[in-house]
């Protein structure tokens, strides 16, 4: 299996060096050549546990990696989940809902950023060398990657967060990490902010090759296709229990990488009925999706500070697809997305939609505490926002007939206010392992929005830590 570019600007690559590499060298997001048909497979792989079916998945695209290799990877990643199944599906009400905050910081970038650290440490133990990972999060990615990471030979991770726009349990879980190799940077912007300096930090070949700097946001393609894993479990539970021939899925998104993973399942022939795609306020996808306009709005503060995003990196994957895996045309609606900060698509030609699958939907704040609400009440469960955003979606979506699997991605402990300001009571959203942080020491840098600054401190902090 190899890997091309979304700008078309570099040879394919082998599964190994997409995962050392991150953002392609051109700047563009890499990609398999082509998404292998599954579909003679999925009465046998339906019979699977999570990790054998994972080593099953990731195989067919990590062709250069010995398959017991791959399968010591995988045990190890899910060894640390607390519940066996990894992922476990529950039926709450006429939603079933995908559990994904099972992982050592209790968010479903776990089930990725788990495999991916121990992926990049067999890998640097096969080569020798070392990696300066530069990652910017919203709020989860940042302390899944660093216990992913942390304590690695031959790693260092730098994690820039929005300073003041995460949740204080997100900042504790990132901040009281303080290991050697473990720098975390709060900047005074927003994420796009910082996303936008990870860019550019790649963008800077000569940087790049300096300091091995490697890719743990969903630019990395390891991220997405651990989380295809989860689509496949996770119909094959609902499809067995209901007895339905296709399922649906809800995803609230920001970066628009989850849910890409659940398209990248669909083409590889599970079947999905609609990928139902659920923002907050900052909704850049949601409109896209329905009116085919993606422009840039400012960002708004919510309740689901993971999902306050405008720009989504993952979104250039589906765009090279929509083009048709042509890179001149993906290049040209970039270049006019930079130049203009809107870019429009037409329909698909006779059918008066966008996509095939996806169909999206937005929650406010008051439609975010009224569904956590209404779910403590009526069903005793207790649903994080980001994770109430989706509920929401699937619930107000119009098309029915198969069953709507709704992903909940943060434990509901991460976001206690909320949770207290949609119910009324306090006490009810905790979890030990965030108890157990409370009181620890903390370290972060807090550094102005200016790519030079961040650079400095990156090139200062790895000549000083060799």
């Amino acid at each position: 299996m190899k890997y091309v570019s979304t700008r078309g600007g570099v040879p394919p690559a082998t599964f190994s060096e997409a995962v050392m590499t991150g953002l392609a060298r051109d700047g563009g997001l890499l990609l398999p050549e082509s998404f292998p048909d599954v579909s003679a497979k999925l009465p046998s792989w339906a019979k699977l546990s999570y990790k054998d079916l994972a080593c099953e998945i990731i195989k067919l695209y990590a062709d250069d990696i010995p398959e017991a290799d791959l399968r010591g990877i995988v045990n190890r990643s899910y060894a640390v989940f607390r519940d066996s199944e990894v992922a476990p599906v529950k039926k709450v009400g006429s939603v079933h809902i995908m559990e994904l905050f099972h992982g050592p910081t209790l968010a479903f970038k776990d089930v990725a950023l788990q495999f991916l650290g121990n992926m990049f440490e067999h890998l640097l133990a096969r080569s020798g060398g070392e990696l300066n990972i530069v990652a910017a999060t919203s709020g989860d990615t940042g302390s899944a990657a660093i216990h992913g990471v942390r304590n690695r030979k031959g790693i260092r991770i730098f994690v820039m967060h929005p300073h003041g726009r995460v949740s204080p349990v997100q900042e504790m879980q990132m901040t009281t990490v303080t290991d050697s190799n473990v720098f975390n940077i709060a900047l005074q912007g927003t994420f796009d902010d910082a996303q936008s300096i990870v860019k550019k930090l790649f963008g800077d070949l000569k940087f790049k090759d300096k300091h091995h700097l490697g890719a743990v946001n969903s630019i990395n393609w390891a991220r997405v296709l651990a989380q295809v894993v989860y689509y496949f479990y996770s119909a094959f539970k609902v499809q067995a229990r209901t007895g339905a021939a296709k399922v649906s899925f809800c995803v609230p998104t920001g970066n628009f990488g989850d849910i890409f993973a659940g398209y990248a399942a669909a083409l590889m022939g599970l079947p999905v009925d609609k990928l139902y795609l659920a923002t907050n306020e900052n909704d850049i996808l949601s409109r896209f999706f329905n009116t085919g306009v993606y422009s840039i709005g400012g960002v708004v503060p919510t309740l689901s500070p993971s999902m306050d995003i405008q720009i989504a990196s993952n979104f250039e994957r589906w765009l090279f697809l929509r083009a048709g895996r042509d890179p001149a045309k993906l290049n040209d609606w970039m270049m006019s997305f930079a130049q203009n900060k809107r870019l429009s698509i037409d329909r698909i030609t006779g059918s008066g939609e966008f996509d095939p699958f996806i169909r999206a939907g937005r929650a406010d704040t008051n439609d975010t505490l009224a569904t956590i609400r209404r779910f403590h009440e009526e069903f005793d469960y207790l649903l994080d926002p980001h994770s109430a955003v989706g509920v929401h979606v699937a619930l107000s979506q119009k098309e029915s007939g198969s069953p709507v699997i709704c992903l909940a991605t943060a434990h509901p402990a991460k976001f206690p206010g909320a949770i207290e300001r949609a119910t009324g009571k306090t006490g009810l959203a905790t979890a030990p392992q965030i108890e157990a942080l409370k009181g620890l020491p903390s370290r972060k840098e807090i550094l102005p929005n200016d790519y030079e600054t961040i650079a400095r401190y990156i090139d200062r902090e790895i000549s000083d830590n060799v």
